[in-house]
């Protein structure tokens, strides 16, 4: 607006030339006008800005306040916290003084009647001392004899009846024995026989040569069986030949010469020449072949292992055991095994993987030694690696694995943890096939005989038990009380390799059908 004024009135200046002192008084005026209403303007705006910074500075002074207030506030009532658990420790712990002063009455109060009760005790020992003394001076006085006397006298007495009452009782037994050991010896000798010797026999004694002409059968038997009686001298091995068309049974119990005798007799009928000279050329060789072989098969299993430094002979024992077997088991094939199993059970527990590798393969070599001495395996195996340079605690753990001698070792356990495990796996060891489904009915019989019980599987090869228990006969408690008693059921009634596992299923299904 003002400067619309000023270009009006300078217009007019222009136009009016003439009229210059009346513009100038006018333009005079106009501006102290506009200067009054700016000086006006700029103390409005000023007073505003006071007031707002004082309104801004007494805020900020409440609120600095407030907080210093706020802080007062918690630091008194930290204050009054910090005196309150002062307070409270200073009457626990007049308490405790009181209590602690309280007990100390009563223990000086036990401790009195304590004493008291000691003389008293004394008193009446002593006097009971007197009276005894003066029993046993009246029955001396009475007897005629000391009480020494009479004790030794008493004593005799007892060991004399004692002596006669063990003495008829020996010779009780001894009659005993004398008419029922016969007897019993044989019935046992007898169970064993009928148990274990035909399988036995056919699994470890017997091997069988197959020919594909019967007419070699004759040959081998040679004139007067002059032939089969060299090769029976040159083996050591008792050969059969019966009607059992093309085959040859050859019987021996060291399955090494068992062997040697079969090579030998297919080397003969290979060639066809037989006759007892080139019988005995054809089993030197053989032997000669066979005793390398087996040092190749002792060398190769221990490069496959990894074991270094074992002595000649205990690498032949090791290649010996690839022609023995037990209960079914390949020997070499079993301590292979067994020294994986102890090599990664030691590495697992942070102990000597070599030392373990070298005990589960050589744990076995006392069943395959040269001669039969009268002694347990582990123990002769023990003796063996003693000889041939072992370390004491392979050593340990070979006559230890089954515990003929006690554990000195942490391999030793861990060796016959392995042989166990090697030798309980499903299949490893051969079991009769109605042995072995009589122990799978067994199992699930047991299982089936506890109420509630719906339905049991023996799975795993026997080393598992499931049963299904009825949900609504059956709580939660009592499914583990059952698998606890069939595991114990099991653990005392049957026998059976490794472990068996219980496990009890309880389980709700319910079922509705939409149509």
């Amino acid at each position: 607006m003002d400067f619309d004024i000023i270009t009006t009135i300078i217009g007019l200046v222009v136009g009016m030339a003439a009229g210059g002192a009346i513009v100038y008084v006018l333009l005079n005026s106009v501006m102290k006008k506009r200067s009054s209403g700016i000086l006006e303007k700029a103390e409005a705006e000023g007073e505003a800005i006071k007031k707002e910074k004082i309104l801004q500075a007494k805020e900020k002074f409440l609120q600095m306040k407030e907080e210093h207030e706020r802080d007062a506030r918690e630091k008194d009532k930290r204050l009054q916290q910090g005196l309150e658990k002062h307070r409270q420790r200073e009457q626990q712990l007049s308490r405790q003084q009181q209590d602690l002063a309280q007990k100390e009455k009563v223990v000086e109060t036990a401790r009195h009647e304590l004493d008291q009760r000691t003389q008293g005790l004394e008193l009446r020992r002593q006097e009971v001392e007197k009276a005894h003394e003066k029993q046993v001076a009246q029955l001396e006085r009475i007897s005629g004899l000391s009480a020494a006397d009479a004790k030794q006298q008493l004593m005799d007495s007892l060991r004399d009846e004692a002596r006669t009452g063990a003495m008829a009782l020996v010779k009780d037994m001894v009659e005993d024995a004398k008419i029922n050991a016969n007897k019993e010896a044989k019935r046992i000798i007898i169970q064993t026989i009928q148990r274990v010797a035909t399988e036995h026999a056919v699994e470890n004694a017997v091997s069988t040569f197959h020919i594909e002409n019967d007419e070699f059968k004759g040959r081998i038997i040679g004139r007067e069986g002059r032939n089969i009686r060299a090769l029976e001298e040159a083996t050591g091995v008792e050969i059969v030949v019966d009607d059992t068309p093309g085959a040859i049974i050859l019987s021996c119990f060291d399955p090494v010469r068992r062997e040697m005798a079969r090579l030998a007799l297919h080397q003969l009928v290979k060639d066809g020449r037989i006759h007892p000279g080139r019988i005995e050329e054809i089993v030197a060789k053989t032997k000669k072949h066979l005793e390398e072989e087996i040092m190749e098969i002792g060398k190769r299993t221990c490069i496959d292992l990894g074991i270094h430094g074992l002595h000649n002979e205990l690498i032949r024992m090791v290649g010996r055991m690839r022609y023995r077997s037990s209960y079914g088991q390949n020997l070499l094939q079993h301590s292979r095994e067994t020294a994986n199993l102890c090599a990664t059970m030691a590495a697992e527990l942070g102990l000597n993987v070599k030392a373990a590798k070298r005990a589960g393969l050589l744990h076995d070599i006392g069943k395959v030694p040269d001669d039969e001495p009268e002694l347990p395996h582990a123990l002769l195996g023990m003796k063996l690696a003693e000889k041939y340079g072992e370390k004491p605690d392979v050593c340990n753990a070979i006559g230890a694995h089954h515990d003929e001698i006690e554990m000195t070792t942490m391999i030793a356990p861990i060796v016959q943890a392995c042989d166990a495990i090697s030798g309980a796996r499903p299949g490893a060891r051969r079991e009769a096939v109605e042995q072995y489904i009589k122990r799978l009915k067994d199992l699930e019989s047991i299982a089936m005989s506890y109420d509630g019980v719906s339905k049991a599987y023996a799975i795993q090869a026997g080393r598992e038990l499931r049963v299904m228990v009825e949900s609504d006969r059956v709580s939660d408690g009592q499914a583990d009380t059952i698998s606890m008693g069939i595991a114990d059921r099991i653990q005392n009634e049957m026998t059976y390799p490794g472990q068996v596992k219980v496990v009890v299923i309880r389980e709700k299904r319910s079922m509705a059908v939409a149509k």
